[in-house]
């Protein structure tokens, strides 16, 4: 690697590592949240109820915000700082927040008033409990405003990453949960005291998480003199609208839209089918979902973050070599941490749910459960951190039909794949699905890479691989060493001597697993390099 391809792997290494280390906190405070929650509220139509209630202004956001919207904004935004500057940048956020604001006014209104209906589309099963059901449209319209926060914090991540301001925005997902700690264990309490069913409180605390994780990144921005300026007068939005930039953004959000929402319509499809699933199925693969975000984040996310608008700057500059060689980072990167978590979360499973949720109304069967959807989730723990790699590679580029053709075809798999794991494993069977299909997605898309040579690998990938597995596999008889050495379900009532072991636990497995790679000669300094 050249002197100045060093250079820009230190870089990426301390963005990531600043990045990783927020989302550390983030997955650490929300582990808490869910842990306070599910030992207050347990698995129940009601959790259920709130679950399917959080999801619809989510999928609304992952749509909108942080899908279709950054995957269009973040390279025309990158493109324009370097082809025109920071002034000419500058208009273009104010124009995109226009229309963005305006849109999101909307949208709120008609989500509040249209909340049963999203209700019913998102979960009818739970119409076999009348109660649980009238809760998720009442916490439904308290929270849909939350898309209109969310989407402005991502039009802000979106400037402050293409700045490499990465810290604040990987610190507002705290907040959130903070917000979420406070309203269970203060105000749930409470509503409960006076007669009203507690777990609204959930409601209020996501609201305020909202309003805080905005309300972190505005002064932040308008320090940096980048503070948007939201236009009010209609001459002024049609204005913003006519302008080319905001047009091109337009026109890539509608693959990019189709894109998010295949993922989305899976994830409609997977909640529907579990409403109709013993009550709590819902529940149990949102801890385990919650549980598998550490890895996914951590690197997955972080890696996207780091990468997307460095990537959309090398294209804008023409210098394919960096391009290929960020690529060839973040790839390395995904393997060398993502198959120990995957190996973790398949093996290590019951121990960690055991330890980390089995509390108060948490009962030995929601253990059971929720272990069986996290083993699902990690047997696709790899495909789902690459495919954070390898999508923004398209997007840097500004095609988005490819990631997006690729998805609907892995989300007819994906529902074909339900079609025989659920009738076998139920719940489980979900989140196998999903699993095998990000695989699928993921081996798709770096295929497509490779034909068109946009991703050239350097060499040394055949030893590396070799290394990776050969402290996998110590790592993998550790694990399964240790989860049946200690009663984990019967140390309830010891909690802290079950947290000290577990903390133990994942010490051990770090020293195996880095100790072995290590013994296999991969060192970190010549990995650097490479």
């Amino acid at each position: 690697m050249s002197r100045s391809g060093y250079t820009v792997v230190v870089s990426l290494i301390k963005s990531a590592s600043t990045v990783s280390l927020w989302t550390l906190a983030s997955r650490i405070t929300g582990l808490a949240r869910e842990l306070l929650v599910a030992s207050t509220f347990g698995a129940s139509a009601m959790t259920d109820a709130f679950n399917v209630a959080f999801r619809i202004p989510n999928l609304f956001r992952r749509l909108f915000a942080e899908g279709a919207f950054s995957q269009a904004f973040v390279p025309v935004l990158a493109t324009s700082k370097a082809q025109h500057g920071e002034q000419a940048t500058k208009q273009l956020i104010d124009k995109v927040a226009t229309l963005l604001a305006w849109a999101l006014v909307l949208t709120c209104v008609a989500g509040v008033m249209v909340a049963p209906w999203l209700v019913w589309a998102m979960a009818s099963g739970l119409q076999k409990d009348p109660r649980g059901y009238n809760a998720a449209i009442v916490m439904t319209r308290y929270m849909f405003p939350y898309i209109g926060f969310m989407s402005m914090v991502a039009l802000a991540s979106g400037v402050l990453n293409t700045w490499k301001r990465f810290a604040v925005p990987a610190a507002t997902p705290v907040l959130l949960n903070v917000a979420m700690i406070s309203a269970a264990w203060l105000l749930a309490p409470w509503l409960k005291s006076q007669g009203v069913e507690p777990i609204y409180a959930m409601g209020a605390g996501v609201m305020l998480g909202g309003v805080l994780q905005l309300g972190l990144q505005v002064p932040v921005l308008k320090r940096m003199g980048l503070l948007p300026r939201i236009a009010l007068r209609w001459q002024d939005v049609k204005g913003a609208w006519a302008d080319p930039d905001t047009q091109r953004i337009s026109r890539l959000m509608v693959p990019a839209l189709l894109g998010v929402s295949v993922a989305q319509i899976s994830l409609l499809i997977n909640t529907q089918i579990a409403s109709y699933l013993p009550a709590g199925s819902v529940s149990w693969l949102t801890y385990a979902d919650r549980l598998m975000e550490f890895p996914t984040a951590m690197l997955g996310v972080a890696l996207g973050v780091v990468l997307m608008p460095q990537l959309a700057a090398a294209r804008a500059a023409g210098d394919a070599n960096r391009y290929s060689t960020l690529l060839d980072w973040g790839l390395r990167i995904v393997v060398l941490m993502s198959v120990p978590c995957a190996i973790g979360l398949l093996i290590f499973a019951k121990p960690l749910v055991a330890v980390l949720y089995h509390y108060g109304a948490f009962t030995e069967l929601d253990v059971q459960q929720t272990t069986l959807a996290l083993m699902g989730w990690g047997a696709g723990l790899v495909g789902i951190v690459a495919i954070k790699v390898l999508a923004p590679g398209y997007y840097a580029s500004q095609d988005i039909k490819t990631p997006v053709r690729i998805a609907v075809v892995v989300l007819v798999l994906t529902q074909l794949l339900n079609v025989a794991l659920v009738p076998l494993f139920k719940h489980a069977g979900l989140a196998l699905s999903i699993g095998l299909g990000a695989v699928i997605n993921a081996s798709w898309l770096l295929f497509g890479l490779l034909r068109r040579k946009s991703y050239v690998p350097e060499s040394g990938w055949g030893l590396f691989m070799l290394q990776v597995l050969a402290g996998s596999a110590l790592l993998a008889i550790y694990l399964l060493w240790a989860s049946s050495a200690f009663a984990w379900i019967e140390l309830r009532s010891e909690s802290l001597k079950r947290i000290g072991l577990l903390a133990m636990v994942m010490v051990g497995a770090g020293v195996v697993y880095l100790g072995a790679v290590w013994a296999a000669g991969l060192n970190p300094r010549q990995f650097l390099r490479r």
